[in-house]
């Protein structure tokens, strides 16, 4: 019973800390444009759905490619889920493949150093 709890207050965690970095990458990043903290929100949790449910599949599939470029060709991937949640959620656009590039990079990045506070 306090497993359950502890895994729903994690997840809680983890999506107002993606939803920050969401928050973040809009405010530094012109290219990207979020409506609302409520739209910001959506954003985090399709990211992560798609981190966790697509990404995988795509990995698996771009592996050559991968390892040919020494990784590097997972921020394609990631890239391209950004993208790909910008056509999911209304209110959430990316002017283009590289401000999704930059994005990703960005809400990585503040996202880890949020995780790494708590």
């Amino acid at each position: 019973m306090f497993g359950y709890n502890r895994d729903l207050m994690n997840l809680v965690i983890y999506l107002f800390i993606n939803t920050l970095a969401v928050l973040t990458g809009t405010y530094l990043l012109r290219g990207v444009h979020v409506d609302g903290v409520k739209t910001a929100l959506i954003v985090a949790i399709v990211i992560a759905l798609l981190n966790t449910i697509v990404k995988p599949i795509l990995v698996i599939l771009t592996l050559p490619i991968t390892v040919l470029t020494l990784g590097l060709f997972l921020l394609v991937i990631n890239a391209a889920l950004i993208l790909l949640a910008a056509k999911l959620v209304d209110g959430f656009r990316v002017d283009s493949f590289w401000w999704a590039l930059a994005f990703s990079i960005l809400v990585s990045l503040v996202g880890s150093v949020l995780q790494s506070l708590l």
